[in-house]
């Protein structure tokens, strides 16, 4: 029998773009790995050489960094037309693929509670109404909603229960054109005892923290500061401080910290947080923290949350974040009903700043066998279940 050829569909091949991207060659790697002959269609990208997987420029000859939604749609059609596939699973909303798989989730979730991000409410409302300024963003959310209404359009895949609400609220999507298979992520070994002591004692020095010290550290990775909750993590983490039972925040990503340095200094929290950058791999700094947290306005499903989860470590993050599909919220980790109780945030770090409450956590964790069910592996046998059921439907339709 001949391998099943998998076509995969992204704007931008490129890993150093952000979880999207990276999640993309985790799954075409894991899929590979199970038999299948995958292939990536992307317009626009570049190749880091780390993964073996075939990847089509289609739209390299082409001047610009980006290229137009029609002119990839023509692009594309243009290849399928030469090239056979078994499964066209897309990241972007082309009705012609077999899967719709909206990493982002759907578009008028993320701009309302984009919008929900920012502190003033005129601002917020403003947020919501320039939207539609956005060329860009306006085609790619007409292109999902006539996806929607297509009836013979591709199945919706969710990462997440909550990406799954999002479609049936927004555009009514009955139950049997959507399909459940939440995110995972890469599981590895846990890095070196050697590189985890070494990295400890660069942070305990940067924080002035004594060896024999035993105040909890929680680590914060995101790279959009704003949309993930900083600031209100940063205002929980003066309440949390106590003289006696000092914590400490660790703050990995991209993103611009002059705004939210300028608000650790205001409230006098210098020497209980650090700001480390962008980090090539997050994995070191979760063997050295205590629990993991991430107090988002949105999030289909964080992959920082799910590595944290993988390395037996507890969270910390919001309703708003699909991947507590993956957790029981009170057994592993806490979940907030909203980002911007900053007085129940701090509950949760004085919570976890209690080791026994962390080992407890870490424990269910490793006996709940989290880590297997987080595996990219699993949602790659789910995925190639799916691509199976769809072309044995599509033989009886012959």
């Amino acid at each position: 029998m001949n391998k099943r050829k998998i076509a995969i569909i992204i704007e931008r091949a490129d890993t150093s773009l952000g979880g999207a991207e990276r999640s993309l060659f985790e799954l075409s790697e894991s899929l590979a790995s199970a038999g299948l002959d995958v292939h990536i269609l992307a317009a626009k990208g570049k190749l880091d050489n780390t993964s073996n997987i075939p990847v089509h420029f289609l739209a390299d000859s082409l001047l610009g960094k980006r290229v137009s939604f029609y002119t990839f749609s023509k692009l594309l059609k243009h290849h399928l037309s030469a090239n056979h596939y078994d499964i066209i699973h897309s990241f972007l909303p082309f009705d012609f693929a077999d899967i719709y798989q909206p990493r982002s989730g759907s578009y008028p979730e993320a701009i309302f509670r984009n919008a929900a991000s920012f502190e003033n409410p005129i601002l917020r409302t403003f947020k919501i109404i320039t939207a539609c300024a956005n060329t860009k963003r306006t085609v790619l959310h007409k292109a999902e909603k006539n996806l929607c209404k297509n009836s013979y359009a591709p199945l919706v895949t969710a990462l997440s229960q909550y990406v799954a609400q999002q479609f049936k609220k927004y555009y009514s999507l009955p139950d049997n054109r959507i399909a459940v298979i939440p995110n995972g992520v890469k599981t590895i070994a846990s890095p070196s005892v050697t590189d985890t002591y070494t990295l400890r004692s660069k942070i305990y020095s940067q924080l002035n923290i004594k060896e024999n010290e035993k105040s909890p550290i929680f680590l914060f990775a995101a790279n959009n500061f704003r949309l993930k909750g900083l600031t209100n993590l940063i205002k929980a983490i003066r309440m949390a401080v106590t003289n006696n039972n000092p914590c400490y925040l660790l703050i990995a990503g991209s993103d611009n910290p002059s705004k939210y340095l300028r608000l650790t200094g205001k409230l006098g929290l210098d020497k209980y947080i650090s700001f480390l950058g962008s980090v090539s791999d997050i994995n070191p700094l979760i063997q050295i923290c205590d629990a993991a947290v991430l107090p988002t306005y949105y999030d289909p499903s964080s992959r920082f949350i799910l590595e944290a989860l993988a390395a037996g470590k507890p969270v910390i993050t919001t309703r708003f974040n699909g991947a507590c599909d993956l957790f029981t919220r009170g057994r592993h980790g806490i979940v907030l009903d909203a980002p911007n109780d900053i007085e129940s945030l701090a509950d949760a770090l004085q919570f976890f700043s209690n080791k026994e409450n962390v080992r407890k956590a870490s424990e269910a964790i490793i006996a709940d066998k989290l880590k297997d069910n987080i595996s990219i592996v699993r949602a790659a046998g789910q995925l190639i279940e799916l691509y199976e059921n769809i072309i044995a439907k599509r033989g009886q339709k012959c």
